[in-house]
């Protein structure tokens, strides 16, 4: 309805408590002079209603009091989506959740420097999505108390938060797909990071979690004994302050599971110890790919090999200069393919 107006200052009362789907959707995007924003009374909303409604309003520096208890698809979805002035966010008391109803809420909410409380035990998928990413003045997570969770539920949730220093615990010990995927990416100045006490996986369920931070010194401790397919693909990926690998305690491994887990890692120095003895299809590719600063490389118990389970995995290793010994007499297609590539200090095998 108004949307480009950039020398809009006020916007209009909206007295409606019975939403419509849509309703208010992208009403005041690219509002660039608005300053202040209409009280929005309702108490149940609906499907996209407010979806995108001040995006890039770059004024903005308060917004609304949300009161309702009763929230819909994609309800706020992208609601103050680049509003860069924006320093301060609306109270969000509801406890049971809907798909995407916070996904990209504060998105590019540059001026963000504390996030509202997130009381809700009932998550649904994307609640959470990328719901404070790119928010660098952003210091300190809420607390997540959730137990049960939702397929892609945190996805991408801290993306880019480069002032954010430590981790909300996260107590659930089932995970869900992608619940964790990528949530803190590039958080630069993430020094430690809450244990991670969960037992079942599943799939992409830590993938590139911790990708890109590069200030993470500590990994979180993991409980899982069985994995799920893609369960921590690159989960440290870029980590160049990690010192220290965590314990992996799984001997049920999946497909890919910790493909890629340390690549690039540049100070990591001693590798876990790794008990499973029946491996799974790339479960070990990459794992330790650019690992420069590895010297002493985990022994591999493990007598069932699959395709390409060791592809790469010491790839770049330029300080490691003993192979492991390994324990399989029967292998498996491409299972030892360029193992040690690049391991250029390497004198026994």
């Amino acid at each position: 309805m108004f949307e480009g107006c950039h020398s809009l200052t006020e916007a209009p009362a909206l007295p409606a408590t019975t939403l419509a789907d849509f309703c208010y959707a992208y009403m005041f995007e690219e509002c660039t002079s608005l300053a202040t924003t209409p009280a929005l009374p309702a108490t149940t909303l609906a499907d996209y209603c407010y979806h995108s409604m001040f995006y890039e309003c770059t004024s903005l520096t308060a917004a609304p009091t949300l009161p309702a208890t009763t929230l819909a698809d994609y309800c706020y979805t992208f609601m103050f989506s680049e509003c860069s002035a924006l320093v301060s966010a609306p109270a969000l008391p509801v406890t049971t959740l809907t798909d995407h109803c916070y996904d990209a809420m504060f998105d590019g909410c540059t001026s963000l420097v504390t996030a509202p409380a997130l009381p809700a035990t009932t998550l649904a998928s994307n609640c959470y999505a990328y719901m404070f990413d790119n928010c660098p003045s952003l210091t300190g997570a809420p607390a997540l108390p959730a137990t049960t969770l939702s397929d892609s539920c945190y996805y991408g949730m801290f993306w880019s938060c480069t002032s954010l220093t430590t981790t909300p615990a996260l107590p659930a010990t089932t995970l869900a797909p992608e619940c964790y995927e990528a949530m803190f990416v590039y958080c630069t100045s993430l020094t430690t990071a809450s244990a991670l006490p969960a037992t079942t996986l599943a799939e992409y369920c830590c993938a590139y979690m911790f990708e890109g931070c590069t200030s993470l010194t500590t990994a979180p401790s993991m409980s899982a004994t069985t994995l799920a397919d893609y369960c921590c693909y690159a989960m440290f990926y870029g980590c160049t302050s990690l010192t220290t690998a965590p314990s992996l305690p799984a001997t049920t491994l999946a497909d890919n599971c910790y493909a890629y887990m340390f690549g690039g890692c540049t100070s990591l120095t001693t590798a876990p110890s790794m008990p499973a003895t029946t491996l799974a299809k790339n479960c070990y590719t990459n794992m330790f790919y650019g690992c420069s600063s590895l010297t002493e490389a985990p022994t591999l118990p493990a007598t069932t090999l699959a395709d390409s389970c060791y592809a790469y995995m010491f790839r770049g290793c330029t300080s490691l200069t003993t192979a492991p010994s390994m324990s399989a007499t029967t292998s498996a297609d491409h299972c030892c393919y360029s193992m040690f590539r690049e391991c250029t200090s390497l004198t026994t095998t």
